[in-house]
């Protein structure tokens, strides 16, 4: 870099102009011989390696959490649990996505990304090996919640990984994309479960569906140290050196392009700025995105994960389980029965973010959130609708409502909210913003997945249904009124934004200090 008394020589300024920001590299478009540009920006072997190593962890998320729903009957009678014993089963792992999120997924801002996405899986594979050891109540509860920590740090640092890597123009999609295996997790979750019971009908059945997960963590873990780091964030440190040649491994192609990459300075690295702490996360400019990220997400955990959970256990109650289960055989047959109903469901969850990846770039994400928040609480209500006080019920209605849901939630609220904590927040903050919004949303999570189990028996189905229906339409209103609209906006764009108000802000504040 040149001083202000030394002129630049020609060298130094075609490499000036000739340099582009980390975001101009990722985004650029091949040209063909007339100068027209392509509509599309090809993806490299690594950044497609990058999505599918992200995605393997929500798709262990989702074959791990929404598992315990057909392992639960099965716990209950080896290890003997009370209502309140379910509910720490149900509510370990969220509690520990809880703690995970912030505690190790703020990490990723501090000590990289790509630290972070390893160091998780590592922590979810051993705890996975011991979990499906467990010997008694005490130690399955701790090794749920030791699964929940590793699987609560991927919520921010898988998308990040995934979004500071894409083109803009398909960040929404690969996002969401990844995001989907969520749902496939948790259908094949569903599917593995029918098939051990199939195979092996008693109570200790249940470890070896935790087991089938052991030997594809392993592989991911391998998978992610050949990964680079995400560029962003070595430039937002200042470490250009290492940024360009991260640059050159991330955008590797045949024939190459580029051949030599010169990053320019962003204003986001060159501006001083407090050290990164989760207090900035509420500050004036930043409190917006934290609201947006946070309190929608938790509103839709809600409902989410609680009839997620227990859609076998609702089920088994309400489309003809057998009432009695004094018998190992009786307690078999209602997981199957409710199992192969929950499945069906699982098919509308994957359908649902299928949905929402083709709409959106088109209808954008605050639309999409919003319809999916009124069809979550339409469908609600269908389903508490059908239930009648003689203890009849409409099976028609129940499912039409049940069905109505598990596809407007992954459509709108529960794919939205996680898409938009990964991208409001700057770069700085960006990992801390997401784990805050992810491990907030947990709460709600984990209240529902605790409580559940008790308020079944307590006030029933029906009022349950009516409460999470409240829920749903608060979430609607939330999103309206604190709305940011993402797309089409690249991560360095959203972050110049911010950091400028920061910068404004702080101005401000020393001249009414002078």
């Amino acid at each position: 870099m040149y001083s202000p008394d030394t002129p630049p020589t020609e060298s130094e300024l075609y490499q000036e102009a000739s340099a582009k920001t980390v975001q101009e590299y990722i985004d650029e478009c091949p040209v063909w011989s007339d100068g027209t540009k392509s509509s599309v920006t090809p993806m490299t072997v690594m950044q497609w390696r990058i999505w599918m190593l992200a995605s393997a962890g929500k798709f262990f998320e989702g074959m791990v959490v929404f598992m315990t729903g057909v392992c639960l009957p099965l716990i209950s009678v080896e290890f003997g649990l009370s209502a309140a014993d379910k509910g720490f089963v149900t509510a370990a792992t969220l509690a520990g996505i809880l703690v995970g999120a912030s505690a190790l997924g703020g990490l990723s801002d501090l000590v990289g990304r790509k630290t972070m996405f390893i160091a998780e899986m590592v922590i979810f594979t051993v705890f996975l090996i011991a979990l499906s050891l467990a010997p008694n109540f005490f130690w399955l509860v701790v090794f749920l919640f030791g699964v929940g920590v590793a699987l609560g740090c991927d919520y921010p640092t898988a998308h990040l990984v995934i979004s500071e890597s894409i083109p803009t123009s398909m960040r929404g999609r690969l996002v969401l994309s990844a995001f989907a295996f969520q749902a496939i997790g948790a259908l094949m979750g569903t599917i593995i479960g029918c098939i051990i019971l199939l195979k092996d009908p008693a109570p200790s059945a249940w470890r070896w569906m935790y087991a089938t997960a052991i030997i594809p963590a392993v592989l991911v873990v391998i998978g992610r140290f050949f990964v680079t780091d995400s560029v962003h964030w070595l430039v937002s440190k200042g470490r250009m050196e290492d940024a360009e040649y991260e640059t050159k491994r991330l955008l590797n192609r045949r024939p190459q392009y580029p051949k030599e990459v010169k990053l320019r300075h962003t204003h986001d690295a060159k501006k001083p700025r407090p050290k990164a702490h989760y207090g900035l996360l509420f500050n004036k400019d930043n409190r917006k995105a934290t609201i947006l990220a946070s309190l929608p997400w938790f509103l839709q955990d809600l409902s989410t994960y609680g009839i997620g959970i227990f859609t076998p256990t609702i089920l088994a109650a309400m489309i003809g389980a057998k009432t009695s289960e004094t018998t190992i055989k009786d307690i078999i047959h209602n997981d199957m029965l409710a199992s192969k109903g929950s499945a069906i469901m699982d098919i509308l969850f994957v359908l649902g973010i299928v949905c929402a990846i083709m709409l959106v770039d088109r209808v954008g994400r605050i639309k999409l959130q919003i319809i999916g928040f009124i069809g979550c609480a339409l469908g609600l209500l269908l389903a508490g609708l059908s239930m009648n006080a003689d203890g009849g019920n409409n099976m028609l209605l129940l499912f039409v409502g049940f069905m109505l849901f598990f596809f407007m939630t992954n459509l709108g609220p529960n794919a939205m909210t996680y898409l938009i904590a990964g991208e409001v927040f700057p770069t700085h903050v960006r990992g801390m913003g997401a784990g805050f919004a992810a491990s907030f949303a947990k709460i709600g999570a984990v209240l529902t997945a605790f409580l559940f189990p008790i308020l079944l028996a307590d006030i029933g189905t029906e009022m349950l249904l009516f409460f999470l229906v409240g829920a749903s339409v608060l979430g609607a209103v939330v999103t309206f009124i604190f709305a940011i609209e993402t797309r089409g906006l690249n991560l360095e764009t959203i972050g110049q934004r911010q950091t400028d108000e920061e910068v404004e802000f702080e101005r401000e504040a020393d001249a009414e200090l002078a």
